[in-house]
């Protein structure tokens, strides 16, 4: 069905503020699924879809080295302060090679998923690779999870504002709140299940970009 990926790595992250904030990545989160948990997922008794027992997970809280939004403290219940006092140290060099490694263990192609992502994560990430004179392979696959799902989607509600929110999307596929928004791997959780619940229509055209295809938020 998908004949391109073998893993998506489902991305999130939580940051000091938004884009005209230039904001720096305080939490990062990565798990990755293999397409064959997407494409024959596991139902509990009432029929609901379950997280795929085989899941590989990187979930890492960074210094952001620049305070924290009033707004982006009070959503994320992170603050400068408690990540200071946990010592947490700054994006650096240690942890892109942490997640390279994490990268390089799973089966390829690999495809990195995020929701809005080529607005704000992928851009975000881009900006504190090349802060390091790092960055991704160009070749490497990205996909915007609210692009799919919009693209789903009728031309009638296609831009409803708020329709294809995360919180939203879970609460159309499972009819109540899900757990732990706005906490990096808690909306990782959240992104998996909403995409196994539409993977085989997702899968069937995937709007893919290449990473060198990503421009940085700001320089």
């Amino acid at each position: 069905m998908n004949g391109v990926v073998k893993t998506f790595v489902f991305l999130d992250l939580e940051a000091t503020g938004l884009n005209k904030d230039r904001p720096k990545i305080t939490e990062i989160c990565l798990i990755a699924v293999h397409v064959s948990s997407l494409e024959n997922p596991v139902t509990n008794e009432a029929g609901e879809v379950q997280l795929p027992r085989v899941m590989d997970k990187l979930c890492l809280c960074v210094d952001p080295g620049k305070p924290l939004t009033e707004g982006a403290s009070s959503i994320t219940g992170l603050s400068n302060k408690n990540l200071g006092n946990s010592e947490k140290q700054k994006f650096d060099t240690t942890l892109i090679n942490a997640i390279n490694e994490f990268v390089n263990r799973q089966a390829k192609p690999v495809c990195l998923v995020a929701h809005n992502g080529f607005f704000y994560d992928f851009p975000l990430l881009k900006t504190e690779l090349l802060e390091q004179n790092e960055d991704f392979p160009g070749t490497m696959l990205c996909l915007d999870s609210l692009q799919a799902f919009r693209d789903l989607d009728s031309p009638t509600s296609r831009y409803i504002k708020g329709r294809h929110t995360l919180t939203e999307i879970y609460r159309q596929n499972f009819g109540k709140e899900p757990n732990h928004s706005h906490f990096a791997e808690g909306d990782v959780l959240t992104l998996i299940l909403v995409f196994i619940c539409q993977a085989r229509e997702i899968l069937k055209v995937p709007s893919y970009k290449n990473w060198e295809e990503i421009r940085p938020m700001y320089t």
